[in-house]
């Protein structure tokens, strides 16, 4: 019996192992990108292109993140994961974000205030 509980623990620690390696899964390539989405997508910042803005690039490309109006916390370099919306407008894609993952856990929620 007790051959039976450690195979059948094992064969249920094998499915969550699964299944967390499956979480990632929602993250969506910047070049898959599409208008007017909720996207999760994760990358390098490759540039402060404004106070309120950075550009993130994965393997697949790289997109504009506006995080306004609040300030860019994050540096050149720096690995991130990003959740927001991609703007459904014209011109370059765009993600309004939403929350920010830094590599060692910590999450920045943006607020949106819009006089």
């Amino acid at each position: 019996m007790k051959r039976f509980t450690s195979a059948v623990f094992a064969a249920l620690f094998g499915s969550l192992v699964i299944t967390a390696a499956h979480a990632d899964s929602g993250v969506t390539q910047i070049g898959d990108l599409q208008r007017g989405t909720m996207v999760k997508v994760q990358g390098t910042v490759e540039r402060i292109t404004d106070e309120d803005e950075f550009r993130l690039a994965d393997s697949s490309g790289a997109v504009r993140i506006y995080v306004g109006p609040n300030w860019v916390p994050v540096d050149v370099g720096e690995a991130v994961t990003v959740d927001g919306f991609v703007d459904d407008g014209f011109g370059p894609l765009e993600i309004y974000a939403r929350s920010l993952t830094r590599a060692d856990g910590t999450v920045v929620a943006f607020e949106r205030r819009y006089d």
